[in-house]
């Protein structure tokens, strides 16, 4: 399933073809919808976001269209006139003079007022998005020493959409590695220099995977297995997916076990747990 990079590049792709520009096509599939066809039909996009994994397409007008891929939407940009290949049931289409984006099995989509979304059952409930809405390393480091997340295993707690949403299973994997943490840790039983770490590697670990289509591994690591022809799921990550498989750092096996009912992978030699 995607996670919050892979949404974040979704709104990037939809937001060059259509924000500023003028929408005259407008299509819902659901019948609840229908009537704010013509309401939309003519106004410009003024943004495309994405908070968590959900997309917010916002309108001149501050009507704001909510979509969430779930487990099988799929967004298909294309030239306008065009139609998308495929079984996949299209849902939503708008167009403009140049381009189609058609959203395809997905069937959480609703319009909202702008200054309506504190209300939606879905966002009211998220955390800050790390790509969207601004959050730096210290914002990160008051959260997670603040209330409740301070005494929360860190395992299940980068995967609570309520601290940062858009954090899924490989990133938990990724920003622990990387940060050094055996998923047993927790916040408020971290030092100083440990938690701001932490905080750190959450921001840029989530940045990377954005600016490289869900690549996780360090440059040095990742390169020399690109120029020897490995396949792209061996040098993707630093340890998620890599059971069994030596550590880039010391060249110890990752290890897998399950953490919230999902997989996660560790270096039991650079993660050591608490105590």
């Amino acid at each position: 399933m995607p996670e919050g990079p892979e949404i974040r590049r979704v709104a990037d792709r939809l937001g060059k073809v259509l924000v500023g520009r003028e929408i005259d096509e407008v299509w819902f599939a659901f019948d609840t919808l229908k009537p704010f066809e013509a309401r939309l039909k003519g106004q410009k996009v003024v943004s495309v976001d994405s908070w968590g994994k959900a997309l917010l397409t916002r309108f001149e007008d501050d009507h704001v269209i909510y979509s969430h891929n779930q487990l099988y939407g799929v967004w298909r940009i294309m030239r306008r006139g065009r139609q998308p290949a495929g079984r996949r049931s299209p849902r939503l289409h708008l167009a403009t003079a140049s381009h189609s984006a058609w959203l395809l099995s997905a069937s959480d989509i609703s319009l909202w007022r702008l200054d309506e979304l504190d209300q939606h059952p879905f966002l009211a409930k998220l955390g800050p998005d790390l790509l969207t809405h601004d959050v730096s390393v210290d914002d990160i480091e008051a959260r997670l020493d603040a209330g409740a997340w301070r005494s929360r295993r860190l395992g299940s707690l980068l995967l609570d959409q309520h601290l940062y949403a858009g954090i899924g299973n490989y990133l938990r994997s990724e920003i622990l590695f990387f940060a050094g943490l055996h998923d047993r840790w927790r916040p408020r039983d971290l030092s100083g220099t440990a938690r701001r770490r932490l905080a750190a590697t959450m921001l840029d670990i989530t940045h990377r995977a954005w600016r490289h289509a869900g690549v996780t591994n360090a440059r040095q690591w990742r390169e020399p297995m690109i120029a020897a022809g490995e396949p792209r799921r061996r040098w993707r990550h630093a340890v998620f997916n890599r059971a069994g498989l030596p550590c880039h750092a010391c060249a110890t096996p990752i290890e897998k076990h399950s953490v919230a009912s999902r997989r996660l992978y560790y270096c039991p030699q650079c993660q050591p747990p608490p105590g």
